[in-house]
């Protein structure tokens, strides 16, 4: 058996944090895994800043709401949904994804949670595992499920160097030239096919 594990924000999904960049006018909240590697830093990051503006999680989640996925994903998933079984894997919360999750036909969804006080503001988050992608992919191999994985960031290199096969879709030019023996791809139809090729 085959699982496909995909990232969610980047790859079906525009950035939630930055869409929250926008609406709120912070533009430091921009920075995404894309542009840093340490996801512990770039949490703690997020959540000073979001504490210094007195922004708490019902804002976030106002702008969640407004967003739509990226054009194509739904199309694209729900054809690869009838291939193969798929997982998305975020290091998203779960507080941010469920919504997201009903706009793309409810797929599994894999992820973090947020830690809230009584206010709503978010005073830290809880991983699943550290490494939570790689080491997801490792226990699907524990139990017989061979993987293939897609993603647009530093943090999904793992799970697609463990995978028997990997790509990139629609990540940077930085992360694409430094790892030139992972295939990338910018649009739905050629990255179903390279996917279908693989299963």
């Amino acid at each position: 058996m085959t699982a496909v594990c995909l990232d969610l924000e980047g790859v079906l999904v525009p950035e939630i944090w930055i869409a929250f960049a926008e609406a709120s006018g912070i533009p430091e909240l921009r920075r995404t895994t894309r542009d840093e590697p340490d996801y512990d830093k770039l949490m703690r990051f997020r959540i000073d800043i979001l504490n210094d503006r007195h922004l708490g999680i019902d804002r976030i989640k106002s702008v969640i709401e407004t967003i739509e996925p990226m054009e194509g994903a739904r199309e694209f998933l729900d054809s690869l949904r009838e291939k193969t079984q798929v997982i998305i894997l975020s290091d998203t919360f779960t507080q941010f994804g469920m919504p997201l999750m009903r706009k793309l036909g409810y797929p599994t969804l894999l992820c973090n949670e947020l830690v809230t006080d009584a206010e709503g503001r978010i005073t830290g988050y809880t991983l699943r595992a550290p490494h939570s992608k790689l080491a997801t992919v490792k226990a699907f191999h524990s139990v017989g499920i061979e993987t293939i994985a897609a993603g647009d960031s530093y943090n999904d290199l793992e799970m697609i160097r463990a995978s028997k096969a990997g790509f990139l879709f629609r990540s940077t030019e930085k992360i694409i030239k430094d790892n030139p023996d992972i295939p990338a791809f910018d649009d739905y139809g050629s990255f179903l096919d390279a996917i279908t090729a693989t299963l």
